[in-house]
């Protein structure tokens, strides 16, 4: 099967006078020419041009576009590569609209949205740190989780991780001993609150990385600046830690 540069530039979006630009810059010749000069192309030209319009729209250039196609070896492997990268932009695309979905329905409540749900997709916080951590998996199953929530439902988390916080502040406050049953029930809650975030060791019941999250997590809260003002004072974030350190090593 063929079709002529006219018949492929009107399925393609593009112009004829595009196309055979593409074949005097040697990125896309036609299959063959016929005897009255037309240019006709085969499914394999096509395939080529629907790679080249895909580069294009990932804003490569047209050299940079014939150094990919000469240096490929299966054009197989190269579909398969931009099909991973339409699948990650089309993740990305759907965490936007999720996006301005909250702000919409905060605004239409009368309500602050807020910025880190706003922005999701546009720039997701911590995501290099939670893949370094934990792996991509880990980071798309917990950000797809919490971005799906309405606005209700993150409202109610976080007044239940406020709550949290809350509690550990008054045991604190009260010197509650690490090692305390007090302490422990909270260090126990703080877990149960870690399990129910999906993409997490503790949400998929793996005991030896749950304990090292949970470990990796009390360090944070006293040697992190962006977390160790969120007990209180050094104090509360140092009760957090260590009372997670004893509940890890012995009731995990």
């Amino acid at each position: 099967m063929e079709w002529t540069i006219q018949e492929l530039a009107a399925r393609a979006g593009v112009t004829s006078r595009t196309l055979r630009h593409y074949d005097r810059v040697g990125l896309l010749p036609p299959s063959r020419v016929g005897a009255n000069g037309y240019r006709y192309y085969n499914p394999t030209a096509v395939a080529r041009l629907q790679r080249i319009l895909l580069m294009r729209r990932l804003g490569m250039g047209l050299s940079a576009i014939a150094e990919v196609l000469a240096d490929e070896v299966d054009a197989c492997d190269g579909l398969r590569a931009h099909i991973a990268a339409l699948e990650e932009e089309q993740d990305r695309v759907e965490r936007q609209i999720r996006s301005v979905r909250h702000t919409l329905e905060a605004l239409e409540s009368g309500v602050e949205p807020r910025m880190d749900v706003m922005l999701a997709g546009f720039n997701d916080h911590y995501k290099d740190e939670v893949i370094s951590r934990w792996g991509e998996r880990a980071f798309q199953a917990s950000n797809d989780w919490w971005h799906g929530k309405t606005l209700d439902q993150q409202r109610a988390w976080k007044q239940a991780a406020e709550d949290l916080v809350a509690a550990w502040v008054a045991a604190a406050k009260a010197g509650v001993p690490p090692a305390s049953e007090h302490a422990q029930s909270l260090a126990a809650r703080h877990v149960r609150w870690l399990s129910r975030i999906p993409g997490t060791p503790t949400a998929e019941g793996d005991r030896e990385r749950s304990i090292e999250m949970v470990e990796c997590l009390g360090d944070m809260y006293v040697d992190d600046p962006r977390f160790a003002g969120m007990y209180g004072d050094a104090v509360g974030a140092t009760l957090v830690r260590d009372a997670l350190h004893v509940y890890a090593r012995t009731r995990m």
